[in-house]
């Protein structure tokens, strides 16, 4: 197991904390925004992928691992596995795009699209008689493709704007 120092436990705690309040403004304008179901920015991914990218790999697990805990409290055990499944494929992605030194851009797009098609994944398993799962796709996929274009632009000033936390 990594052990980090205290400075990164904090910085990983204030992270945390920052991708709950944003994963709550983001189930409060979701719906005034007039997305389909199931298609939200992505803000508290920003987060994961920061932490990643300025702290290594393990901390993005654990970043994800903690907000599928917190989707599991607020939202229920679906909600929790869905989260869990979407993001751990997107970390996945996310890492070997990082270590091939990907640029912000195709980081986020594809942690936005994986992370759709993990919880595809996960429902068409969840849901194996309901052959309608992968009809939604396309959606996802567009919207995957979009808000993926949103969070590379947040990353990026994110990533400007946190440089004293990276020394």
């Amino acid at each position: 197991m990594k052990r980090f120092t205290t400075r990164k436990t904090a910085q990983l705690g204030l992270l945390f904390a920052l991708a709950m309040a944003l994963s709550f403004l983001e189930m409060q304008i979701t719906p005034l925004l007039g997305l389909a179901p199931g298609v939200k920015p992505g803000l508290a991914n920003v987060v994961v992928m920061y932490s990643m990218v300025s702290m290594g790999a393990f901390s993005g697990l654990v970043l994800t691992l903690l907000k599928a805990g917190f989707v599991l409290m607020v939202q229920g055990p679906m909600a929790a596995v869905l989260s869990l499944c979407g993001g751990l494929c997107a970390l996945g992605a996310m890492v070997l795009v990082h270590k091939l030194k990907g640029t912000d851009f195709m980081l986020a797009v594809t942690g936005a699209v994986l992370h759709n098609a993990g919880q595809l994944a996960a429902l068409s398993f969840l849901f194996i008689q309901s052959g309608y799962t992968f009809y939604y796709a396309p959606v996802l996929l567009i919207s995957g493709l979009c808000m993926g274009t949103l969070t590379s632009w947040l990353l990026k000033h994110m990533r400007t704007r946190m440089k004293k936390w990276d020394s």
